[in-house]
């Protein structure tokens, strides 16, 4: 058994939930029942937008990766941290959320083992969320027609991407979406909020009495080491229920995938790095070393470099940030399947859905 199989703590086992299709609404809501209603009593399987052989068990139960709920912070001094955050490397991602002035970085050391917090920045409710599988790191707000909502981790895999739930309905959402596929909220879609992943040592910099997340116990989970040893570095996806065309990448190779576009957008990491620069569509996307992997060695701090990526819009000569997902080419093609891949394709033929650049 391969080496990220034994270390992969939180996804250890894949259940067994191909149940059959049906493309009338009756069959398949008694699939869901017969599927997972002992579970799930309180959702409405008769509002669904996906079929229920799309979901696999990850292996651990409802919240068995549990949320934080009352999320703590430490506040650096001067750029420097003096308690817990001083565990962390310069070079190790956080998640940066800013809203109405306020600003707050959330290690992904921590997330790994955690996945979703639910806080409140700048007065915003928002679900600070982090799929380890899909590589995604995400925000939403967590208000939906006036309701607030609060969300935890089902424990299902659809795409091998995280399915969370909110207590409220305890109605199912697709993480890398933001949208509800199965109960109350079923078709609707969370305001997401622009993020940024920063390396802790750029992020210190920048916001120098900024606020970082830091376990509320540090014994309780053991922070600093990946159960995804090696993830990252895998050439073949894991946790799908079918193939997907990643063509010309293989399934795990990095992208990054720019949102907010017309149309669905990712270019190959690879060729990012070694162009340095690319632009494209009055976009100009970088990369640089200095940012560390957190699914690769046990330690996250010793993690190989996979550098750090900005995505600017020039307005009326001002660079303003655009929001941009890295992920796996796997999780783009899954979740659009005609998706365009920019590559470098010296030497093949290149695929209807890659644009070749020289």
């Amino acid at each position: 058994m391969s080496g990220w199989r034994l270390s992969l703590l939180c996804v250890a086992s894949i259940g067994f939930m191909l149940m059959g299709a049906s493309a009338r609404a009756d069959a398949g809501s008694d699939l869901f029942v017969n599927a997972f209603a002992s579970d799930w009593p309180r959702t409405d399987f008769s509002n669904h937008t996906v079929s229920a052989d799309a979901f696999l068990s990850g292996g651990p139960v409802r919240d068995g990766i549990p949320p934080i709920d009352a999320p703590q912070f430490e506040v650096l001094k001067n750029g420097v941290a003096t308690g817990w955050a001083r565990n962390l490397a310069p070079e190790e991602p956080v998640i940066v959320v800013s809203l109405n002035g306020e600003t707050r970085a959330y290690p992904l050391e921590i997330m790994l083992w955690h996945e979703i917090v639910n806080d409140t920045v700048g007065g915003v409710p928002v679900a600070v969320t982090y799929c380890p599988l899909c590589n995604a790191a995400l925000a939403f707000r967590r208000e939906v027609d006036g309701k607030l909502l609060d969300f935890g981790t089902t424990g299902l895999l659809r795409k091998s991407n995280l399915v969370m739930y909110d207590r409220q309905t305890e109605s199912w959402w697709q993480q890398f979406e933001g949208r509800a596929v199965v109960g109350t909220w079923a078709g609707t879609k969370l305001t997401m909020i622009s993020t940024g992943i920063e390396s802790f040592a750029d992020y210190a910099r920048e916001n120098p009495a900024g606020k970082v997340l830091v376990p509320s116990d540090p014994a309780i989970r053991p922070y600093g080491q990946t159960p995804y040893l090696g993830y990252d570095s895998n050439r073949t996806a894991h946790f799908l229920s079918g193939e997907v065309d990643t063509s010309p990448l293989e399934p795990m190779g990095a992208v990054v995938m720019i949102r907010g576009r017309t149309s669905p957008l990712a270019i190959s990491e690879a060729y990012l790095r070694e162009a340095g620069t690319v632009t494209v569509d009055g976009l100009t996307i970088t990369w640089q070393a200095g940012m560390s992997s957190v699914l690769d060695t046990r330690k996250v701090r010793d993690g190989r470099d996979v550098g750090k990526i900005k995505v600017l819009r020039n307005d009326n000569g001002m660079s303003n940030p655009v929001p941009y997902s890295r992920t796996f080419a796997f999780v783009f093609r899954s979740f659009f399947p005609g998706g365009l891949i920019l590559d470098r394709c010296d030497g093949t033929e290149g695929h209807p859905d890659v644009d070749c650049h020289s």
